[in-house]
């Protein structure tokens, strides 16, 4: 049986012309923003990618297939959704069958996006080892997904509200290549720096491609993982968030919230407590990300033309 892959038509003309192609998870719709900035965001970071020439190729499951890349009526009917599976590699298979609606998360835009022979996957920041893992093995699936799939994802680091050092340290073992792009340290989502050295530094998106591509070439399974510094001015300093994260983090355990709603409840609480900062900086990331995922997939694809 062929697979529930749909492409929407500027992504169908872009795989004849051989136009370079960034996927891009539907959750920012759904799940990472509240409205309007999410129609405006998703919208945003599709010009993003067109105008640093590539192809921006949104991915959700509507009815039951899986679209790469979705119209705006589209866009616009995920994010007036009220109830939206949130789908990752346990979960996409389910949805499909049951021909219902859903938005990707990193894990399961990786699946899609490597099925659509897309290479570069640009989101804001991946999923990792939640503060508290050794009590409640609460570990995204993001993890397991880097060492799996053959995609490049582009973000900003891991989240957070995360814990990062257990985050880097589950990557290390589970083989992940984890570049900062253009410094030695890995930056912190809202943060550009933090106290973790980098594994691998590298300065180019063509130095990016290549390691893609040679990764190809000796068989070995999974991704790699760009971690992309917000622009300084648009950071906010890893001492101003400290302090909110662990108040939010904290108000989560009271209300005992936990597995997937523990992410968007902690969002949401610090774009509360950074009168809305979070929310300004989270735009400016996930823009920056889309065109050095751009410049990555233009890489990709003359080197193998």
């Amino acid at each position: 049986m062929s697979l529930p892959l749909i492409y929407a038509p500027e992504v169908e003309a872009a795989r004849s012309a051989g136009k370079p192609i960034v996927a891009l998870e539907s959750t920012i719709i759904t799940h990472g923003m509240p409205f309007p900035q999410n129609v405006e965001t998703a919208r945003a970071v599709e010009a993003e990618v067109r105008a640093a020439g590539a192809v921006p190729a949104t991915i959700a499951v509507l009815s039951g297939q899986i679209h790469i890349g979705i119209t705006d009526a589209q866009l616009d009917h995920l994010a007036g959704l009220k109830t939206v599976s949130k789908l990752s590699r346990a979960d996409l298979a389910a949805c499909l069958a049951a021909g219902r609606d859903g938005a990707t998360t990193v894990a399961a835009t990786m699946i899609c996006a490597h099925m659509a022979g897309i290479h570069v996957f640009a989101t804001g920041g991946i999923g990792g080892v939640h503060r508290g893992a050794e009590d409640s093995f609460d570990i995204s699936a993001d993890l397991q997904e880097l060492a799996q799939t053959p995609v490049t994802v582009v973000a900003a680091g891991a989240k957070a509200i995360l814990d990062l050092p257990k985050t880097y340290e589950v990557l290390e073992t589970l083989g992940v290549p984890v570049i900062a792009y253009g410094q030695d340290q890995l930056p912190a989502f809202w943060s550009a720096q933090s106290p973790y050295p980098a594994p691998l530094r590298m300065d180019s998106a063509a130095q990016i491609a290549a390691a893609h591509l040679m990764r190809g070439r000796l068989g070995l399974p999974g991704g790699q993982l760009v971690t992309n510094p917000i622009p300084q001015e648009d950071q906010i300093p890893a001492e101003v968030l400290s302090p909110l994260i662990e108040q939010a983090l904290a108000e989560a355990a009271a209300q005992g919230i936990s597995a997937k709603a523990v992410t968007p409840f902690l969002l949401d609480r610090i774009f509360t407590l950074t009168d809305g900062a979070s929310l300004k900086a989270n735009v400016a990331l996930v823009r920056n990300n889309a065109r050095l995922a751009s410049a990555i997939a233009a890489e990709i694809g003359s080197s193998t033309a």
